[in-house]
């Protein structure tokens, strides 16, 4: 797709980036394409505007990967979809010999793009994925962002029933695991859609672990 977008906030023209946008588009699904675009523009154009220095191409993947967790190709059985989506970027890295620094950055930036007050004590490229995914689910930061550039991103990547649709996605890719979004924000998601569902609460885990406390000293 062609756009207008200026050069500092385009697509980086890297085989890198070439080929995670392959497969993004073979593996996944049009809503988490234009939703994986979308985090990449919001969260490259914050990164400018908070004058910080990333490296764009690792951006880019994180952002191509950060939800191919969600698919069953990437799914594993147990694993957060989060890591899922993490792991499948190291292997990608891994097999274009990208140093191992550049690669545990774009795994850290995918595993805990869903993890708040965290992100943003971590490396620019991880704090970015989490804000552009704020932006972009959440409308986390939506009146402080450039709202002509906001429009431009929006209407190159639509927002095609995306409120409802990105549920779903959610869902779909963690349904047959809804033990793994325990103690984040995903739980949420299973219980909506799982009757009867709660996720285990921290408290009663404590209160039935297997030690005996003393009463005393």
């Amino acid at each position: 797709m062609t756009t207008a977008f200026t050069s500092a906030n385009r697509i980086p023209d890297t085989k890198l980036a070439r080929e995670a946008t392959e497969i993004l588009r073979e593996h996944s699904t049009e809503l988490l394409y234009n939703h994986s675009m979308r985090v990449f523009h919001f969260a490259s154009t914050q990164g400018r505007q908070a004058k910080m220095k990333f490296d764009a191409e690792l951006l880019y993947v994180g952002a191509a990967f950060h939800d191919l967790g969600l698919i069953r190709k990437f799914s594993s059985e147990t694993e957060r979809f989060e890591v899922d989506g993490a792991n499948a970027a190291r292997q990608f890295l891994a097999a274009h010999q990208v140093p191992e620094e550049q690669i545990q950055t774009v795994w850290e930036a995918i595993a805990l793009h869903t993890t708040p007050g965290v992100t943003q004590y971590m490396r620019p490229e991880v704090a970015l994925l989490f804000s552009g995914v704020g932006l972009d689910v959440l409308g986390e930061g939506y009146d402080a962002f450039p709202a002509e550039e906001r429009e431009e991103i929006v209407t190159a990547y639509p927002r095609i029933h995306f409120k409802e649709g990105i549920v779903k996605a959610f869902f779909g890719g963690f349904a047959h695991k809804p033990g793994s979004t325990w103690g984040t924000v995903k739980a949420d998601v299973c219980e909506r859609f799982i009757e009867g569902y709660r996720s285990p609460n921290f408290c009663d885990l404590i209160a039935h672990s297997p030690f005996a406390d003393s009463a005393v000293r």
